[in-house]
């Protein structure tokens, strides 16, 4: 493992032009069916562009758990809770040994619920940084099996990496067998909570529950929302969010295309107005990975079933690459 000293992180311990592509075809978290080939349609945008992409880096297909699609959901407040807790020890595993080998993981995600195991990754790898996020979704994704709505866990992500129940507004009473689940799947990596809330910045995020509302509110957590960025400007977004973080050795960057605006394409589960647009995103991206800080980059939730001539893929592949580009040309 590169040896780094954690209050002067730099990437400069990974070599940069080794990036490493981690594809994570599941959807078993989402509570529509589609995402897991949102991959393979950002694939195919690659191809339709004419790049080399996906032919230049390395990459490594995890193991999916999609075959529970057809057996019952289990807990309503938790569903597929078992195959979500294989996927995040999985995904885990990958992202650490891959930042063990030096390299820089991009994770192509289907849907958020793996992002636990993204983020469980980054701390077994550098149990001792403290590890910032930039979580750019129209969702908070805090809510936890007490609170859910729906039981969907793409909703739950930030929730398992906090440690969070939020019992204070709980809605809902679990049997014993999904708290179990939970309590494992919060302390993946035997470290919990493995962030604060104090390290986190949402981006974008305009459809909170009232659960997710009352914790946002309660640890006074950063967001900056799509007006904010179309007032001030990317690059003055960009630089408040670092100083906010600064304090933070290391940065993980999670982008969910529901944090588009659903008119450019609807490829995804989970839409919501007001979003992004596809050049806001990308520079957003180009700006963000510059720094030295970032340690891995996401994207996830594209479903091209939902979508017309596979536009959201062809946007997603648009921002990974200007991300990437500015990235390897730092």
């Amino acid at each position: 493992m590169p040896k780094i000293n954690t209050l002067k992180y730099t990437r400069n311990f990974f070599m940069t032009k080794n990036l490493k592509i981690i594809e994570v075809k599941s959807e078993i978290g989402a509570g529509t069916r589609g995402a897991s080939l949102g991959v393979d349609a950002i694939k195919i945008a690659a191809l339709d562009f004419g790049s080399r992409f996906f032919k230049k880096h390395k990459s490594v297909e995890v193991p999916n758990e999609n075959h529970l699609l057809l057996e019952t959901t289990g807990s309503p407040y938790a569903k597929r809770i078992s195959g979500i807790l294989t996927m995040v020890e999985r995904v885990s595993e990958q992202v650490t040994d891959t930042l063990e080998r030096g390299e820089f993981p991009i994770v192509l995600a289907g849907d958020h619920s793996t992002a636990a195991g993204t983020i469980t990754g980054i701390k077994k790898a550098y149990p001792k940084v403290k590890l910032g996020v930039i979580w750019i979704d129209a969702h908070a994704d805090l809510h936890s099996p007490y609170t859910t709505p729906s039981g969907n866990m793409h909703g739950m992500p930030l929730a398992m990496a906090l440690d969070e129940d939020n019992l204070e507004c709980k809605t809902n009473t679990l049997d014993q067998e999904t708290i179990n689940y939970w309590y494992q799947l919060k302390n993946v990596g035997n470290i919990a909570p493995k962030i604060n809330y104090r390290d986190i910045v949402l981006i974008s995020a305009r459809d909170m529950e009232k659960p997710e509302d009352y914790l946002v509110r309660k640890h006074k957590v950063k967001i900056f929302a799509t007006a904010d960025l179309r007032k001030r400007g990317v690059e003055r977004i960009v630089i408040e969010t670092m100083q906010y973080l600064d304090h933070c050795d290391m940065i993980y960057v999670s982008f969910d295309v529901d944090s588009l605006d659903p008119t450019a394409s609807r490829g995804t589960g989970t839409p919501v107005a007001q979003g992004l647009t596809e050049r806001e995103a990308g520079n957003l991206m180009s700006r963000l990975l510059v720094h030295q800080k970032v340690c891995c980059f996401e994207m996830v939730e594209v479903n091209p079933t939902l979508d017309r001539e596979n536009q959201m893929a062809e946007h997603a592949f648009e921002i990974l690459i200007k991300a990437t580009n500015a990235f390897r040309n730092e």
